[in-house]
């Protein structure tokens, strides 16, 4: 799969420049150089060429460019408000009750996934694979991450093919490794609790505000008014009351591995 942020990088330690020495080779500031290296923007044309012709790649980014830009587009017009949310955000909570969040998901997880729908094509689930995996270098591998929590039941972590299964619960501990990400369950016993009415996503912005996102089987939208907002945020208190701590959360995820 074609990732224009990574081969950047690739690139550029293999020549052991700092992203400030390709900025100035390409004419561009170094938080551009960085933005392209995360997944937040695309190079545009006439970059893309000074870039090939600084790393003597041909037209290979010019390709990549091209490729990233189609993905992008490839993201439904419903979903895109949220993506500006993750964009922008400074801390961002996600709880899922049934599958583990896009933003944590193995690449094999999320192909398996697109594929049980048995609506789209080959090329379109490749497509959608390519965004989300780009949006997940965007958000989490960023010079400066948001903080990110994620509650999951533990009913969905049980999911998929056995060694799907094991690799995403190994990606899961390893996520939850970051500084800057918190990775809880809520175990079986917890039985009956406000999580059990859906899943949804917060976004805390930079001056403070908060948006909340649901989605349904055809779509997503953003809710910005504030008592709705204030409903997910306590919805969202009640279930971490629940869930087991970060550790004990790591614990029962690398238990399930070895039980697979």
């Amino acid at each position: 799969m074609s990732n224009l942020p990574a081969r950047l990088k690739e690139l550029r330690a293999e020549r052991g420049v700092t992203q400030d020495q390709v900025a100035d080779a390409v004419q561009v500031s170094k938080s551009l150089i960085a933005a392209f290296e995360t997944a937040r923007h695309v190079p545009r044309a006439e970059t893309a060429v000074a870039l090939d012709d600084y790393f003597g790649t041909g037209n290979e980014l010019q390709k990549l460019a091209v490729e990233a830009r189609a993905n992008r587009k490839q993201a439904p017009n419903w979903f895109r408000p949220w993506r500006d949310v993750e964009d922008a955000a400074s801390m961002l909570r996600y709880f899922q009750a049934t599958l583990v969040p896009g933003l944590l998901q193995t690449e094999a997880y999320a192909q398996a996934l697109f594929a049980s729908t048995g609506t789209l094509t080959a090329e379109e689930i490749a497509s959608r694979l390519d965004y989300r995996m780009e949006r997940q270098s965007a958000i989490l591998d960023r010079d400066d991450p948001p903080f990110c929590a994620f509650i999951l039941d533990e009913s969905a972590l049980r999911c998929g093919h056995p060694e799907i299964a094991k690799d995403q619960l190994l990606h899961l501990a390893d996520a939850g490794a970051r500084a800057n990400v918190f990775v809880y369950v809520v175990p079986d016993e917890a039985g009956l609790h406000a999580g059990r009415s859906g899943s949804f996503a917060l976004g805390t912005m930079l001056g403070g505000g908060m948006v909340g996102y649901l989605e349904d089987f055809y779509e997503g939208r953003v809710l910005a008014e504030p008592t709705r907002v204030a409903v997910l945020d306590r919805t969202w208190q009640a279930i971490t009351a629940v869930a087991l701590p970060c550790d004990q959360s790591r614990d029962l995820i690398l238990k399930m591995v070895d039980e697979r």
